[in-house]
């Protein structure tokens, strides 16, 4: 029962690294001994990301945008040349749009969808060898997709593509997870709440008011992200399989 918890000596790769919740969960890691990979589109931001981390432990920063299929496949070439062993990818890049139902556009949809569930599927394609060759049956390798709690409940707001991305990443991780757990891949996911991101940084005027509508009573914060992915990275969750754990401070329990 000892080091349930334990991540240190693991190599992880987290999408969407540089801010919000892949940042958390980045920095989680690096504090608790992971060697983390992030990655994002804009440089400067990544850069100044893992400059931050590296002051706790090891993390390296690769540009990439995997919303094109070139730019995941340039990315997972340059992990896979730097380690033929992966235990940890999160799967956490993501985009949203909103506009009215009525005005929609086509453009709003495909970017979302690209980003939020195609690079997913197929970047984690891409990692299979490298998380099969760190899987063991006593501590097998792990993939953890962000989803949202706008994948379960209505938004209220009109983000049609984000919403309907996110549904679909919770099924996409109940369906890997079943067919990749013979090959001790373990595949869960996390669908947050309300946190402060660049991502929601248009709620951030109503924080009080949102805050004050939770059970919690308050926003998700760094360690409430870290924690959840350190769990489900760990022993600890060994016997946890294609579940995608609600971290939203009770908002959905509230909700009806």
């Amino acid at each position: 029962m000892k080091n349930l918890f334990s991540v240190a000596g693991k190599v992880a790769v987290v999408t969407g690294g540089s801010t919000g919740i892949g940042a958390m969960i980045a920095r989680g890691f690096v504090e608790n001994g992971v060697k983390t990979y992030i990655t994002a589109r804009k440089l400067d931001q990544l850069e100044a990301t893992a400059a931050q981390l590296c002051e706790q432990g090891e993390c390296i920063a690769i540009q990439s945008d995997l919303s094109t299929m070139a730019g995941l496949n340039a990315f997972a070439d340059a992990v896979l040349e730097r380690e033929d062993k992966l235990h940890i990818l999160i799967n956490n890049a993501g985009a949203t749009w909103g506009a009215p139902v009525d005005e929609f556009p086509e453009s709003g949809w495909d970017k979302v969808m690209d980003l939020n569930v195609k690079s997913i599927f197929f970047f984690t394609q891409r990692m299979l060898p490298a998380l099969r060759a760190a899987a063991t049956a006593e501590d097998p390798a792990r993939v953890v997709n962000l989803a949202s709690i706008n994948g379960i409940t209505h938004p209220h707001m009109p983000n049609y593509s984000y919403s309907a991305s996110k549904a679909a990443v919770i099924q996409l991780t109940r369906h890997m997870a079943a067919d990749l757990a013979p090959e001790h891949i373990n595949i869960n996911g996390i669908a947050p709440g309300f946190f402060p991101s660049k991502m929601t940084a248009h709620m951030l005027p109503h924080e009080q008011e949102m805050a004050a509508a939770m059970p919690l009573r308050r926003l998700g914060c760094a360690e409430d992200a870290a924690g959840t992915a350190i769990y489900l990275c760990s022993r600890a969750s060994n016997y946890i399989c294609g579940h995608t754990l609600v971290m939203d401070g009770g908002m959905i329990a509230a909700a009806g």
